[in-house]
């Protein structure tokens, strides 16, 4: 039997990840509340193994260096995932890991180490960005839910990280939904691959 994977992404309206010079907002944009971030804890605080490609783990450890009110890295639920399994999907990152938990590399394409890893793993997996990656997790029909996590801002001059920039087309089932603060939107679809 199977785990479930699930690529979890923050959003703005307009479908970037994150926002480069221009944008001031800090951290989720700003718009965290605490609905949302009680939210996030309860759905890190069960057992589940965090999936990270190279370039998501190396700004994951150059944010824990940052002033934690400008990123907002020291956030219960971040501190429950960096306590996490973690597996990163890399052939460049070298072991040890900068990283408190149980943490290592797996080496090879993405599309293989993830399909043994849902075979073998014991728990779901759980994949926050890694954008790349989980385009390709996706295409190969790897990704059981998409959760994408809608902040109410526009970055069109200052969006950096396309989600789905050069992905396949999908139909999404909806799964679940959810407001938070009166204003984040929480959508988790299944994808199939269009044909």
């Amino acid at each position: 039997m199977t785990t479930t994977y699930t690529f979890d992404v923050f959003s703005s309206l307009d479908g970037f990840g994150s926002y480069g010079e221009g944008g001031d907002w800090g951290g989720y944009w700003g718009k965290q509340g605490p609905e949302f971030l009680r939210h996030r804890l309860d759905q890190y605080t069960p057992d589940q193994r965090m999936i990270f490609g190279a370039g998501t783990y190396r700004e994951f450890v150059e944010l824990m260096k940052m002033d934690p009110a400008e990123t907002g890295v020291y956030d219960p639920w971040v501190a429950r995932m960096r306590h996490l399994p973690t597996t990163v999907v890399s052939d460049t990152v070298e072991e040890p890991l900068d990283w408190p938990g149980d943490a290592h590399v797996a080496r090879g394409d993405a599309v293989d180490v993830i399909a043994r890893l849902k075979e073998e793993s014991e728990v779901p997996l759980r994949s926050h960005g890694s954008l790349s990656m989980n385009r390709a997790l996706m295409a190969a029909g790897l990704v059981d839910r998409v959760q994408v996590t809608i902040f109410p801002v526009l970055t069109g001059r200052s969006g950096t990280a396309p989600i789905f920039k050069g992905a396949e087309d999908f139909d999404l089932e909806l799964l679940e939904h959810h407001t938070f603060d009166g204003r984040i939107q929480e959508l988790v679809y299944r994808p199939t691959l269009h044909h």
